[in-house]
């Protein structure tokens, strides 16, 4: 399978900051280029992918996402969109970052064409195609409310259904579920498959999340703790489509003992001062 997305030996090094009192601050991690984030990270994700990366806090997962939609340039290396670096990364691929930043002034149906609207779309047209989403996405009867009263799941939702609409065919998730508690992450995690299943956009998803990760995906990064690099890539064999009574498997939960044994690694490898 060819590599919708690729990144190849990405460096990424931010200089160090000074303290409240002016004088820098010394870590081991801090070189000639400052404090070292990611160290020769490669990953590829194929056509129609689901590829999640797991590691501990603070290894630098948020930071590859950024380089990998464009928002950051890495310090050395290079991000692939179908085999080559293209002329301008930004706007390439569709980008959930960890909060959902819906504008609280916006109801949920202008939220939800908010990407559309910047691209140019005119405005009725941008509705009518978020609102032929709505009822698959759960959101029906929701489409005038303020993302104030929704509850944490919702407001997923709508922050999900607004990167999807990017018309982007590669979408990079990063924790989109955290917050949630143990009960709507699970639904939405269900949820979140049904639609993947259904429209097949290549998907990296970053997750703490161990368990989440086996459910949803083809194949499993794992980075080291900081300066994070990519430790071992487990393929999950599970068949699809999958139900939740898939988690109760035995190739699931062999698949969960087989990434825990490398992030447990990982974790205790972690430098001191990692976050």
């Amino acid at each position: 399978m060819s590599a919708r997305l690729a990144a190849e030996h990405l460096y990424k090094s931010f200089a160090d900051q000074p303290s409240l009192t002016g004088a820098r601050q010394a870590s081991p991690l801090q070189g000639r280029a400052g404090v070292a984030v990611l160290e020769d990270v490669g990953l590829e994700v194929g056509a129609g992918e689901f590829v999640s990366i797991i590691g501990p806090s603070g290894c630098g997962k948020s930071t590859l996402l950024n380089i990998l939609t464009g928002l950051v340039p890495p310090t050395s290396g290079h991000v692939l969109l179908d085999g080559s670096q293209p002329e301008r990364l930004l706007g390439s691929v569709g980008y959930m970052p960890q909060s959902d930043l819906l504008m609280p002034w916006r109801t949920v149906l202008e939220n939800t064409t908010l990407a559309m609207e910047i691209a140019g779309v005119p405005a009725r047209q941008a509705r009518q195609v978020a609102l032929a989403q709505f009822p698959r996405s759960g959101l029906a009867g929701f489409e005038r409310r303020r993302p104030a009263s929704l509850s944490g799941g919702m407001r997923q939702r709508a922050a999900l259904l607004r990167t999807f609409l990017t018309g982007r065919d590669i979408i990079l998730l990063d924790e989109p579920f955290g917050a949630l508690d143990a009960l709507t992450r699970q639904s939405m995690r269900a949820w979140l498959l049904r639609i993947w299943q259904e429209d097949r956009k290549t998907i990296l998803f970053v997750t703490h999340d161990v368990e989440e990760a086996v459910y949803l995906s083809d194949r499993v990064y794992v980075m080291s703790g900081r300066p994070g690099r990519m430790v071992d890539c487990v393929e999950v064999g599970i068949p699809r489509p999958r139900s939740l009574e898939a988690t109760l498997s035995s190739e699931f939960l062999a698949t969960r003992k087989r990434l825990l044994e490398p992030l447990r690694s990982a974790m205790l490898d972690e430098a001191p001062d990692g976050a």
